[in-house]
This record gives C-alpha cells, structure tokens and sequence, in this order.
C-alpha cells in the first residue's frame, strides 16, 4: 500500500489538549481562526468521536465500563492517525498548558515524518528550559511559535509556501499502519455520513461495527446486540 500524505494541505489537523471546557473552547478558537483564512480544520473533538459522551451510553447498554474503555481508545487512535496521515495535510499544534498534550505532540511528530507543514501556537510562558521550549517539539516547526491564535492562518500559508509541499509525493505504508490506517477511513466514512446527527446510539454503532469484535466473542446479553444493531 501507497499512500499520499501531502494531497489535502489545505485540511488540517488541530491537535492539542482537549480534557476540559476551556481546553475545548481554545481548540475551537483555533480552528474558527483557520477556517476564516480560508482552510478547513478537523478537530477531534468536534469532528471525530468524544469518548466521554460514548462510553457512558455503552456501559449503559450493558458493557464492562472498562472493555468500552479499551474498545473506544482503539477507535480514537484508528481515527485520529487516519486523519494525521492521510485525511489532512497540514498541522497546527497547540503547546499551551504546563506541558504539551502528550497525544498532540506523538500527532505533530507523525506529520513532521511525513513532511507536511506544522505551526505551533503557544501563549502560555510555563514549560520553559532555560527559557526555551523542548527543542524536540518547538523543532517540528522550524523553532517557530506563534502567540496568537488570528496569525494561525497567516503563518500556515506561509510555511505550506516555504515547503511546496508535493501533492504526488508517495510513501510506502508499513502492515501495522495500513491496518490502522484502513480501520480509521472506514469509521471516520461512516461518521462523516452522519453529518451533524452524531448521537452516542449512532457513534457507537458505527466504532462497534468496526472494533466490536473482540467484545461480542465474550458473549453479551441479547438486549446489547439488539440495540446497538438496530442503530442505523
């Protein structure tokens, strides 16, 4: 398998911390901010799956809260690598907080092998070495950090014009990340066809069709299968 990780620079990628409201709400910003320069951001909490609104209805459906667990990270990280690798072609990271998101900076350093262009917001003075960032971060952009969120845009297009990037450019893809890679586009197919209508029965239906079986091999109550089956 080929893929081509450079053809959508124009989708990008926002990752960064997502745990509490106003995690969400800066996130949000940044993606209104680039939407507005022209770009068409994914931000996995508004356009993936939140994992705190469907565990909670499958374990209400009868599952172990802890197997949901396992089944719905499976589903995120299938998702959200889908969407690093082949679904956007472009990166912003938000560095705020007392440390980067862990799972923001694995998601920028798997772009930044890719090649694609990466910018990193940060208003936030904490994390500092000496006065200086993490070099193995702040180096996914050239050490470039940009302070405010309505300069994202600008910024982004003037690195997608430094690197031209090479909308042909063809990567050969390992086993292991063609599986998840696979797993990813078809769940985020289904999500996607669901527009905004994206209740915890429909998500779940569609993370279950594609992650569930493991978890239906250990036998569920029939009532389970019954309802989640029925969800279109």
């Amino acid at each position: 398998m080929t893929i081509f990780p450079l053809r959508q620079t124009q989708r990008v990628y926002c990752a960064g911390p997502l745990f509490n409201e106003p995690e969400r709400r800066e996130m949000t910003a940044i993606a209104d901010s680039l939407r507005r320069s022209g770009f068409e951001p994914f931000v996995p909490h508004a356009d993936g799956l939140e994992f705190a609104k469907v565990q909670p209805y499958l374990a209400e459906q009868g599952y172990d809260a802890a197997d949901a667990g396992r089944l719905l990270h499976e589903a995120i990280f299938a998702l959200d690598v889908y969407q690093v690798i082949v679904g956007c072609g472009s990166l912003v990271l938000n560095m705020n907080g007392r440390v980067p998101d862990e799972g923001a900076v694995a998601e920028a350093a798997m772009a930044w092998s890719l090649g694609k262009p990466i910018v990193i917001f940060k208003a936030d003075a904490r994390s500092k070495i000496a006065g200086r960032d993490n070099p193995l971060v702040i180096g996914l952009a050239s050490f470039e950090l940009i302070e405010e969120i309505g300069d994202l845009g600008e910024a982004l297009a003037a690195r997608q014009a430094e690197l031209l990037p090479d909308a042909n450019c063809q990567v050969p893809c390992p086993a292991h990340v063609r599986q998840t890679l696979s797993a990813g586009g078809r769940l985020w197919e289904r999500l996607a066809a669901m527009g905004v209508d994206r209740s915890p029965p429909r998500v779940a239906a569609a993370v279950m069709d594609e992650f569930g079986a493991p978890i239906r091999a250990w036998g569920l109550p029939a009532a389970v299968e019954n309802g989640l089956g029925a969800v279109p």
